[in-house]
């Protein structure tokens, strides 16, 4: 699904492409000409909006997935596979600015200039992801052809991610390994995945696209970019909402920007945090409790991060910070050692 989701991402984002003006003057006229003017504009880039929503559903999906069943530790995989949606997070913010909206401008202001607490070369940095000294036409510019970029290069992940995928083998729920348990992909995972693209991702591409396909979007977007009004609550897009949460749990900017780094880069240690040379998440009931706990905890930050920066909610968004890294760093492998050790 992941697949059919960047195909179709990859499609739509070039057909966009042959109206979309990356100027400052243009960028916001494009687009509406595009939804206005342009025959099926509006269904092409509704897939495309709601497709990166989609494609994020299916990776979060997938992500839990390989850590319900600790698929982490298959090392390789499990770093390619957090590579590609790092770019993928990269791509969809960039894709985000491109509107030209208020909360492109704004979100692009405060998200860029988290990168001036980095000692020695963060205002340079800034000031390169800039092109100048404020966010403005050259900034759009670059940040469109990245945008145009980073998908290929994603594809090109892929590529890799599924060689060491057929390098290491596949997985299944019982987590038992052996020759007699390889089964061809075709016909019976095709057919397999052929199903679940219709029945999962067509009703929601049908829902999203022709139904609610501003469910998404945020309606301060659909006003012309600003830079002297500052919109009253600036977020992003509801996949990083997690992330802004534990960004602003923090009082201290340094230390926000650390932890909300942290909390990706922490996930291409678990390899080693927590190792497992026992499959049976399938039969530990305290996995699965502990498994659905941190789901929870990622959720209700995502809900946090939509909220004001106001008691209680500043409280709650340190709190389910504090449980994202315990979990992570000491719940995860304590109860691994534990069972290694019943086992043995």
């Amino acid at each position: 699904m992941c697949g059919v989701v960047l195909v179709i991402q990859v499609i739509s984002g070039l057909l966009l492409s042959m109206h979309y003006i990356a100027s400052v003057e243009e960028a916001y006229n494009s687009v509406e000409h595009i939804m206005r003017d342009v025959p099926y504009g509006w269904m092409i880039r509704y897939f495309h909006s709601s497709g990166s929503s989609i494609f994020f559903i299916v990776i979060y999906i997938h992500m839990a997935r390989s850590i319900y069943y600790r698929l982490f530790n298959r090392t390789a995989l499990w770093c390619s596979g957090l590579l590609i949606f790092i770019l993928v997070m990269a791509c969809a913010f960039l894709g985000y600015v491109l509107p030209w909206g208020m909360m492109s401008f704004w979100g692009a202001t405060v998200i860029t200039n988290l990168f001036g607490v980095i000692p020695l070369v963060g205002s340079h940095l800034t000031s390169w992801l800039w092109g100048g000294f404020s966010i403005e036409g050259q900034t759009l510019r670059r940040f469109y052809s990245l945008h145009f970029v980073l998908p290929f290069i994603v594809i090109a992940m892929v590529f890799l991610h599924l060689v060491l995928l057929h390098e290491e083998g596949s997985s299944n729920p019982l987590g038992t390994e052996g020759d007699y348990l390889i089964i061809p992909f075709y016909p019976y995972y095709f057919l397999k995945d052929l199903y679940g693209a219709i029945t999962f991702l067509g009703p929601l591409y049908v829902y999203f696209v022709f139904f609610n396909p501003h469910y998404f979007m945020h309606p301060v977007n659909y006003v012309k970019a600003d830079p002297l009004i500052t919109p009253p609550h600036i977020q992003p897009e509801w996949y990083f909402l997690w992330l802004y949460a534990i960004l602003r749990a923090i009082p201290n900017k340094s230390g926000g920007v650390f932890c909300m780094f942290g909390a990706i880069i922490i996930l291409f240690f678990l390899p080693w945090i927590a190792p497992s040379r026992i499959n049976i998440p399938s039969f530990s009931k305290i996995w699965q409790f502990l498994f659905w706990m941190f789901v929870a905890n990622l959720l209700m930050l995502g809900m946090l991060g939509a909220r004001v920066v106001e008691e209680p909610y500043v409280i709650m968004s340190q709190l389910c910070t504090f449980y994202y890294f315990f979990h992570l760093l000491v719940l995860s492998p304590v109860l691994i050692y534990i069972e290694t050790r019943m086992v043995k």
